[in-house]
């Protein structure tokens, strides 16, 4: 998508069960990256299924008539250079009274709708408390006023709606999906604006998830991707707010006490910090009544400052020792904040560069003609301030030297060289062809339209981002790589043994081939 992804939100169970799990999964640390969004595909990335898919299903079933009486396609060179239909979005907008910016998208193909609820309450706001953004978050649902977690969830699930919280490095989510008939839609929102608007944070509840991320804290030191990843972001920002892990730290989450939730609720969660993002089977009425309901739950006040521009960092390596048989290398620099104008450029350039999986050139180079490693890849990240751009991959202890300068390479050979036409046009295919996936389900588009508000951009974004696509020129890709990337810039990390290096493989025409185990995480 064209606003950046992040992992799917947790749901209620997940929230009480999974931080643990969800500490484990984030072995290369762009779960808290913010990449722009919440739960958002990129241009070029699978969107994952649920059941709001079925938003696009009466549109497909009505076409199956027409289509059956078009001639079958005989020959791939029938096919047109022509993108495919995508999903038009009437988005409107406007604000709440009490300050709260609303982004609505009526969709009438299923009885539902989703809401999302974007704050500027990620971990970039903790302040010197490491892991307080993230907290308050979790404990949203955890108890309030006559009820605990159990009977929430117990109250969402036996309506048939479903709740959804999230904290990243920008940003803080909660979200609701229910059936959109009154007699459903009005209880679920009534426990909604009370879990959000009104949580009690009880004690009990604060110890348990306190407990789960310490544990996950233990099970990271057994983590050589995730330890890379936590001294590059160190290393990367530096003093900066993004430098700390969204999780917060073994030594900052046993001291955070309720008070200091329920000051960062009333701060972080206040309707002028708020987007709300609406999408489903509601008029524009409905719609409006809706978001007022919500907006005047919320703890009222004004937008959070915003996040300051990270200093460039020291270039450098930086070596973690671990006992494995494989190292984590993991690059790094500075890139863009959300809104840029070279997004797009920047976007097209790394999908040839590593960020379009296999036919890139750091696949290519790495993986198919020398057998380096499983996969490699690259991208920006961009956030409210200048996110990372990163390459990661993961190779044989003996060949880390080899690996890392060959990487390095293939990026100086890249910013001098550029793209070459045949790439371009490849990609631009590519993009246009995964292009009406970010909008294939009612899920899909909240979250497209929670980025949009949250990071200020156009309505007519989507559209704007895939005609700049299209329109690019390989010397005006070339030119914006070199702009915002320098060759000898990269923060570099490393995890691994510290063994005796040796030469890596040449090149081979025909792919190598792989090695039968997994990957090592």
């Amino acid at each position: 998508m064209f606003c950046p992804r992040k992992p799917e939100m947790s749901d209620c169970k997940a929230l009480r069960n999974g931080l643990l799990g969800l500490l484990l999964a984030a072995s290369f640390g762009l779960a808290g990256c913010d990449e722009g969004s919440t739960a958002l595909p990129r241009p070029g990335e699978p969107v994952k299924q649920d059941v709001a898919r079925e938003a696009a299903q009466p549109a497909v079933a009505s076409e199956a008539a027409t289509a059956a009486e078009k001639p079958r396609l005989e020959s791939l060179s029938e096919l047109s250079d022509q993108p495919l239909a995508r999903r038009k979005l009437d988005i409107q907008s406007w604000q709440t009274a009490e300050g709260a910016k609303v982004l609505f998208v009526e969709a009438r193909e299923l009885p539902m709708f989703d809401l999302r609820l974007t704050f500027s309450a990620g971990s970039s706001q903790d302040g010197d408390v490491p892991g307080l953004a993230l907290l308050t978050n979790a404990m949203l649902n955890e108890g309030v006023e006559g009820k605990d977690v159990s009977a929430i969830a117990r109250g969402f699930e036996g309506l048939g709606a479903d709740f959804g919280n999230g904290s990243y490095r920008d940003m803080a989510v909660v979200s609701l999906r229910s059936l959109s008939a009154p007699d459903k839609r009005e209880p679920a929102l009534a426990l909604f604006n009370q879990v959000i608007g009104q949580p009690t944070f009880p004690e009990d509840s604060l110890q348990r998830i306190k407990n789960q991320l310490l544990a996950g804290f233990e099970f990271q030191k057994q983590n050589p991707g995730k330890l890379a990843s936590l001294e590059l972001f160190a290393q990367l920002y530096g003093n900066h707010p993004y430098a700390h892990p969204s999780e917060g730290t073994p030594e900052s989450i046993p001291a955070i006490g309720v008070e200091q939730l329920r000051d960062f609720h009333a701060r972080a969660y206040a309707a002028g910090n708020a987007v709300i993002a609406l999408v489903g089977d509601l008029s524009r009425e409905e719609a409006e009544a809706l978001a007022a309901q919500v907006s005047a739950a919320l703890p009222q006040g004004p937008a959070l400052p915003t996040t300051p521009s990270p200093q460039p960092p020291a270039a450098g390596k930086h070596h973690i020792d671990f006992p494995s048989n494989q190292s984590h290398l993991v690059l790094a620099q500075l890139g863009i904040p959300r809104g840029h104008p070279d997004y797009a450029a920047l976007y097209l350039g790394n999908q040839i560069l590593g960020g379009g999986g296999f036919g890139t050139r750091l696949m290519e180079e790495v993986r198919e003609k020398r057998g380096l490693t499983y996969g490699i890849y690259s991208g920006f990240s961009p956030m409210r301030a200048e996110g990372p751009f990163m390459i990661s991959m993961q190779t044989r202890a003996e060949l880390t030297d080899g690996a890392l300068e060959l990487v390095q390479q293939l990026v100086r050979d890249y910013l001098a060289e550029g793209p070459t036409e045949a790439e371009l046009e490849r990609s631009k295919r590519e993009i246009a062809g995964s292009f009406p996936l970010s909008t294939a389900s009612n899920a899909d588009i909240v979250g497209q339209l929670g980025s949009i508000g949250f990071y200020g951009l156009p309505l007519t974004y989507l559209e704007d981002f895939m005609g700049e696509i299209q329109a690019l020129t390989v010397e005006q890709v070339k030119n914006a790589m070199n702009k915002h990337l320098q060759e000898d810039a990269f923060v570099i990390v490393t995890a691994g043994p510290s063994v005796e290096q040796q030469p890596l493989p040449p090149p081979s025409e025909k792919p190598i081939e792989q090695p039968s185990g997994v990957p090592e995480h």
